[in-house]
């Protein structure tokens, strides 16, 4: 616009001088100057405009694919080039920051199956992803780019009786990251619906956000117990889910939270995050200890984490008549044999978890509020680049190995 101005006021000048000094042959020579350079300028600019939009449309499909690390075997990981998924009216795209890896993760990594779910490679592992929404669909309100969320990994039916009821995580058609064939988010970048992804609060970091399902599990193990004040709770099993545990028992009022386990790298750390006591079951009777602990009455609740008869059984023996008994983890067999007598004769009651429903608000607001100190539980943090390292490492250090995650970006 400028030199269009420019050449009109050229052209009115002349023009003027032309007429006072009656030389149009002048004036004809130096129009004809004019009119070419504006040409010029204006080819130059159309040229560059082309120039922009063609370098644009390669930045565009650059953009587009993303790495995303895959199992390729029991044992072995690779990556793979993949498009970003396209948003849905419904959904969010959200750059992933962290990814917590979990138990499973590690089990089918080692096993390539867990039950009836088997591993078809290649295939995306990880269900823990925290990051930063960059697009969002048409229809979401309630989010929008820049906001820093936590995504919850199940997508459920909405329709049948268990989701209407308000229990969606007993869905029999949930979609969950990383439960095959379903793949999970060791990538960059994934579209998910809004409704499941939480905003988090500027004092929660995206690696926390990651962590909030772990800890959603604790926080629906405390729930089903009826974890309140006054009692006194043991843990068996001071793992990531222990320890999460433990936390959600505190932030609920309990009074009195101990923890179990045979690893003292382990216990200290439960220690460390505001347990009252620890219990080595490596150099003590733990069920004579919880009784000394509860001056004879025994505990009023215990939840089992770490997935063993031993100490299942021994969760039957150290509860007072009348207890509850929250059953988190998973056995490798699947069975175990319990002394249902003494349990009958107690009248406890057993609760059992899977994965958790309605947890994630109130988990986000009990870290923003520093009841839980999630980064606390977090010992090893590896690049994606470095996934095969992380998940040998994982594999091979249980013992010193509290909480591992996959940095996908800062």
């Amino acid at each position: 616009m400028e030199s269009l101005f420019l050449s009109i006021l050229y052209i009115i000048i002349i023009k003027n001088l032309a007429e006072i000094t009656k030389n149009f042959a002048l004036y004809e020579k130096l129009l004809t100057v004019i009119l070419f350079k504006f040409k010029i300028i204006y080819i130059i600019k159309l040229f560059n405009k082309v120039i922009i939009k063609v370098k644009n449309k390669e930045d565009t499909i650059m953009e587009r694919t993303m790495k995303t690390a895959v199992m390729l075997g029991i044992g072995k990981m690779g990556f793979e080039e993949r498009d970003i998924p396209k948003v849905k009216d419904n959904e969010v795209l959200v750059k992933l920051e962290y990814v917590g890896i979990c138990g499973s993760d590690l089990h089918y990594y080692e096993t390539g199956a867990i039950g009836d779910y088997v591993v078809e490679p290649p295939f995306v592992l990880g269900h823990e992803p925290g990051g930063t929404i960059v697009e969002v669909g048409k229809d979401v309100k309630h989010l929008k780019v820049g906001d820093r969320v936590a995504l919850e990994p199940g997508k459920t039916c909405g329709h049948c009786e268990f989701c209407k009821m308000g229990n969606y995580n007993l869905c029999p058609d949930v979609v969950f990251f990383a439960t095959p064939p379903v793949d999970g988010v060791f990538q960059e970048y994934v579209a998910h619906e809004a409704d499941l992804c939480f905003k988090l609060p500027d004092n929660v970091s995206t690696m926390e956000g990651a962590l909030i399902e772990p800890l959603a599990v604790g926080f629906h193990a405390a729930m089903q117990g009826g974890a309140r004040a006054g009692q006194t709770a043991v843990v068996m099993g001071a793992g990531c889910i222990g320890l999460v545990t433990m936390m959600a028992l505190k932030a609920m009022g309990v009074s009195k939270v101990y923890v179990v386990d045979i690893m003292e790298k382990r216990l200290q750390k439960a220690l460390e995050l505001g347990a009252d006591g620890v219990i080595s079951a490596g150099k003590t009777d733990v069920v004579e200890e919880v009784r000394k602990l509860t001056y004879g009455r025994g505990c009023d609740l215990a939840v089992e984490t770490a997935g063993t008869q031993v100490t299942t059984i021994q969760t039957i023996h150290m509860t007072k008549k009348g207890a509850t008994i929250v059953l988190v983890g998973y056995s490798k067999s699947g069975e175990m044999t319990l002394p249902m007598s003494l349990a009958l004769d107690k009248e406890l009651t057993f609760k059992t978890v899977f994965r958790y429903r309605h947890i994630y608000p109130m988990a986000i607001e009990a870290v923003a509020a520093g009841k839980v100190n999630l980064k606390g539980i977090v010992t090893d943090v590896f690049s994606l680049d470095e996934v095969q390292k992380a998940m040998d490492y994982s594999v091979n250090n249980k013992a010193d190995i509290v909480k591992a995650v996959i940095r996908i970006a800062e």
